[in-house]
This record gives C-alpha cells, structure tokens and sequence, in this order.
C-alpha cells in the first residue's frame, strides 16, 4: 500500500510552529503534503533548490516574504542549512508565519550553533507505523521480521534489499554526507556490534574493545545514533526499595528492521531473536503513544543488580503513579514471567502491573497482575484506557 494511504495519528499543532524530526522514510514529507491552508513547501532535498539557497540565501527569503501573517509553511530537511533558522525566526517575530520543520537529525543543527528558535517552536516526531495507523495491513510476525518503517514497508521491491539500501544510504547520506563522525571506518565496525545490544544495558568498554576505537569513541558513536533518531536509552529506575539496583541505560531501535538490517541479518527471524524484537517493539510502541497522546510522561526499566533474571521491563510513571510492564515472547503463560512484576509489588505508587504476551487468554493473577495478549494491550493503548483500573 501506498504511503499516503495510511492514516497517521499525529496531530498538527494549530496555533505554533514545530520541528518534525523522524528517520528518513518515516513519512514527513508524505504527512506535510496532506496537511490543509500550507501556502509554500520549500524542499531541501531538492539539489537545484538547496544550491541556490547555499549559495544566496536571499533566494529562501525571496520564496517567502510575499506570504500572509499567519501562514504555514513547511520546510523540508531543515538539518541541510541550519543557517536559515535565523532568518526563519525573523519571519516568526516579524509577519508571524508559522513552520513546519522537518529533518532526520538535530544533531548538525545544534553543532551548527542553533537553539532550535529559542523555544520558539515545538518538537515533535514521526515514528515507525503503528498498528493503528497500518489497520488490517499490520501483521505482528512480518513487522518483527522487516520493521513498520513507512518506506520500506510501503515498497514494492524485496523489504530485505530495500532494508539493505536503507542502511547503507544512512551511512553515506546521513554519516558520510553530514561528517557526523570523524571514524567512519569505526562506525561501520560500531553498527552491527551496537545492533546486538538491542534492548540490553550496552557495555561500552566491551564494544570499544570488539571494534577496536576509545571508550569515548564508542559513546560518541551511540550519541550519533540516538541523534540520528535510530536508537533511544531507557534510564533505570531507582525505586528506594531495600535492593541495589542498575543504574545504566538499555539502548532500543526504534524498529525491528532496522535493528536486523544494522546486523545484516534479514532472513526468517531466529528464535534467539524473537525476545529482543518484541520487547523492542513494545517499548517503541509505547514510546510513540507517549509522544502522539501523552500517555505517560516518563518511562523507565527496573532491575535490581544482585538478582539474576529479575526485571521489570517498562515502568510508566505519570504524576506519582507507576505502571509495571513486561513483555514476553510466548503463546503461553509460565510462572518465571512474574518474577520482576512481584519483586516490585512493594513499591507503592503502582497503579497496575501488565504482562504482556503473544497469547489469547485475558485473566488476572492473584496476585492482582493483569496477563494481556499483544492484541489487547494495543487496544489499551489506542483507546487510552491503560491507566484504568481493571
């Protein structure tokens, strides 16, 4: 299915510009070309465009000083001249216009000196299709095997090539053409290491040592890809219960296919796979929730460092209440799934503790922990009803 068909649940702010930041195939552009009352798209990845504004940036000026007080325009891949942020907020302050800003990075807007218009504008962000957004399109087996990425599931051509290409693009377009990094040999060495820690508390020093640059290097590298918006840290959560715990971040993708194709391992998903895809999908589906309808305000993962195999993969707070997540890669339900939703039933801010599974029976433990298939668990998240009590 084309792109465009598929309805996306972001919602446009009315009333102040924005930054729209997304992984390049996320369906900005797609999203922006539908928008209603946009009086001028100016397209930085249009090379004829981008060279006449590089050279004489009095030509952007040009596109949109005849404009109306009031009106939108959209301006595409804004990371390729941070530059004209400047005469943007010139046009905010003086003939309030308004502007969509959309880019696959603001990592070379803030070496560029920029501050993002001083508060001016918002930031938002477009994430891997939904299930939501996808309807009867979405299945659960491919999305774990090629992502929800909107370009390359809206291809016609093999998603494992298309996959393929989509990486090494990001190495030359994004990488190579941006000089985000100074190592690219290293970095090239980094991806597919980095791609193996997917939804795991990352080791540094064992990173820097398997692909063979500094410690510091290897931080600077997971900078860029949190930068470049294909990876997110979960913080831990410190509970003042009477246990030790972690206290470093886990690194998620924000897509199975990415995650996969980063590793060069794009044929049926492996079983030693499924657990990590899963929880990664989860995580990034709530993640997507937080920011389109204010789910939850902050969220975590919670493991206490002396005990093996106990954690609670996702911990949502919003306000002083805490929901506890797991997320578990079987059709059936087995005691050991419980052991990280039990060891924090102490803590008394949580309003509900979800385990989450591939499974098709709904019920409640009685321990008072709610056993959710995958299926239903979306539904509380597009209904907005997760803080409900059950």
């Amino acid at each position: 299915m084309a792109i465009d068909n598929y309805h996306r649940i972001l919602k446009k702010t009315e009333h102040s510009s924005f930054f729209l930041f997304g992984v390049r195939g996320s369906g900005k552009s797609t999203w922006t070309s539908k928008l209603p009352k946009i009086a001028k798209t100016i397209n930085l990845l249009n090379e004829e465009l981008y060279q006449k504004i590089l050279l004489n940036p009095v030509y952007f000026t040009g596109e949109i000083e005849s404009l109306s007080s009031g009106a939108w325009v959209v301006v595409d891949e804004i990371q390729r001249a941070p530059f004209l942020l400047n005469e943007i907020h010139r046009f905010i302050e003086e003939k309030k216009l308004k502007f969509i800003l959309t880019g696959s990075s603001a990592r070379k807007l803030r070496r560029a000196g920029v501050n993002l218009l001083a508060g001016r504008a918002l930031v938002r962000e477009m994430y891997p299709l939904l299930p939501e957004e996808m309807g009867k399109d979405f299945n659960l087996e491919k999305t774990l095997r090629f992502g929800a990425v909107a370009l390359i599931i809206a291809s016609e051509a093999d998603p494992s090539e298309r996959l393929k290409a989509y990486v090494q693009t990001y190495l030359k377009e994004e990488i190579r053409a941006e000089a985000l990094v100074r190592n690219l040999q290293g970095f090239v060495r980094f991806l597919p290491v980095a791609a193996l820690f997917h939804a795991q508390v990352i080791n540094v020093s064992g990173v820097s040592r398997d692909v063979g640059v500094e410690r510091t290097t290897v931080e600077g590298f997971l900078d860029v890809l949190e930068d470049t918006l294909f990876t997110f840290r979960l913080p831990a959560y410190f509970t003042k219960l009477k246990v030790r715990e972690r206290k470093h971040p886990k690194l998620y993708w924000i897509d199975p296919g990415l995650v996969r194709a980063a590793k060069g391992q794009l044929g049926e998903v492996a079983i030693e796979e499924r657990g990590s895809l899963f929880e990664g999908w989860i995580a990034q589906t709530l993640r997507s929730y937080q920011s389109y309808r204010n789910l939850f305000e902050e969220m975590f993962y919670w493991s206490p460092l002396e005990v093996k195999d106990i954690e609670v993969d996702f911990l949502l707070r919003r306000g002083k209440d805490l929901i506890a997540i797991e997320a578990k890669v079987s059709n059936k339900i087995k005691p050991e799934f419980f052991k990280g939703l039990n060891a924090i039933s102490d803590l008394k801010s949580i309003k509900r503790r979800i385990l989450v599974y591939l499974g098709k029976e709904k019920l409640k433990t009685r321990d008072g922990i709610d056993v959710l298939p995958w299926r239903y668990f979306l539904e509380n998240l597009e209904a907005n009803t997760l803080w409900e009590s059950r």
